[in-house]
């Protein structure tokens, strides 16, 4: 493993260091970028995806269009039967993001433990093509049932947890581009959330939510800059996990980025806390799972559960900001949002002191 050879530089995108604070250079315009991109409808291709894909790839099948956050977003089928995804963007912001992507899946080429999809090359062996108004590129389409299309079990969850630490590890070494660009769900971002509680449902969501935001902020956000900070997947969510007949699969780094390495972990178990009887709702599996292959630190065990609930009221508060802007497309955008409110609800009363111990418990 390591970084694609054909990769471009950077090319002027935000540098931090290798260990940068949460405050800076998360600035109020890192933010707004961040926003702004989220605040924009994903635009058509203009140009047909049939002669995108023969003109870089030289094929041709059958196109459907995928519900897609902030890109366009197509499943092909080959006449072969294959079936493949082709990203496409018009807007300038969204050059660096497939910039990291493509080049996040190629670095995890060769990866174990986890599966991911892999590029598939232009016609002149690029990772993704770039033309004056359109940029895109074409990755194998994995079979597999998504997390939230089961019940997962114990042992599901994990072997989740397990793949998911693995695929930390993957990505660790890795040196990619674009990896500072502006995303509006990084932890760097989550201290101006607040700004959108406008948006909020009534109690006690809106409650839970003002609680756990102010516990991130006033507990856990400084002390952000003493984890260990990597390349991350960012939205390891059930929608993006995917159980295969060879093992469990990642998809989506669309929201990857340079942060905090236990964000991951946060993001993955924010939406498996279902169970009321239990601590930390069921999480409790994904978490030993992966601290079964990458050990979280006293200070990670820590600030997990206060870092869990941030997670799941950045998601309420973005996805009613966005299905208010975006009526239409309200319920795909709401997708997850039940989920975080249910987990938030479960783990709202949790302390401090008693999450850390039900973390160290899990991770014994």
């Amino acid at each position: 493993m390591g970084t694609p050879n054909d990769v471009v530089s950077d090319g002027g995108a935000r540098h931090l260091d290798d260990n940068p604070s949460v405050r800076e250079p998360f600035t109020e315009a890192y933010f707004e970028d961040a926003a702004a991109t989220l605040a924009t409808k994903p635009s058509s291709a203009g140009t047909p995806l049939s002669e995108l894909l023969l003109r870089h790839y030289g094929v041709t099948g059958a196109i459907s269009v995928l519900s897609s956050e902030a890109e366009c977003t197509a499943e092909v089928k080959l006449l072969t039967g294959d079936q493949l995804i082709l990203k496409t963007s018009t807007r300038p912001e969204g050059r660096d993001s497939f910039r990291f992507q493509v080049a996040a899946l190629a670095g995890l080429k060769g990866a174990f433990g986890f599966a991911a999809p892999h590029i598939v090359r232009t016609n002149d062996a690029k990772l993704m093509f770039d033309e004056e108004k359109i940029c895109g590129y074409l990755q194998t389409r994995l079979s597999g049932t998504p997390l939230h299309q089961v019940t997962a079990t114990r042992d599901a969850l994990y072997r989740v947890g397990q793949a998911l630490a693995r695929l930390s590890l993957a990505l660790e070494p890795l040196s990619l581009p674009a990896i500072h660009r502006p995303v509006l769900w990084h932890v760097g971002c989550w201290s101006r959330l607040m700004g959108l509680a406008e948006h909020l449902p009534s109690e006690p969501v809106a409650a839970s939510v003002r609680l756990a935001m102010n516990n991130y902020v006033d507990s856990i956000e400084l002390q952000l800059r003493e984890v260990a900070w990597q390349v991350t997947h960012n939205d390891p969510s059930p929608f993006n996990t995917l159980l295969t007949d060879n093992g469990v699969a990642f998809i989506d780094f669309g929201d990857g980025c340079w942060g905090p390495r236990i964000q991951d972990l946060a993001v993955a178990a924010s939406l498996v806390v279902t169970d009321p009887t239990l601590a930390i709702g069921g999480a409790e599996n994904l978490i030993s799972g992966y601290a079964s292959v990458l050990p979280l630190s006293a200070l990670e065990a820590k600030l997990l559960v206060g870092l869990i609930k941030a997670r799941q009221s950045a998601l309420i508060l973005i996805n009613y900001w966005r299905a208010r802007l975006f009526p239409a497309e309200a319920a795909y955008i709401k997708k997850n949002v039940g989920r975080a409110e249910r987990g938030l609800s479960i783990l709202s009363s949790l302390g401090v002191e008693e999450a850390e111990l039900a973390v160290l418990r899990a991770v014994a």
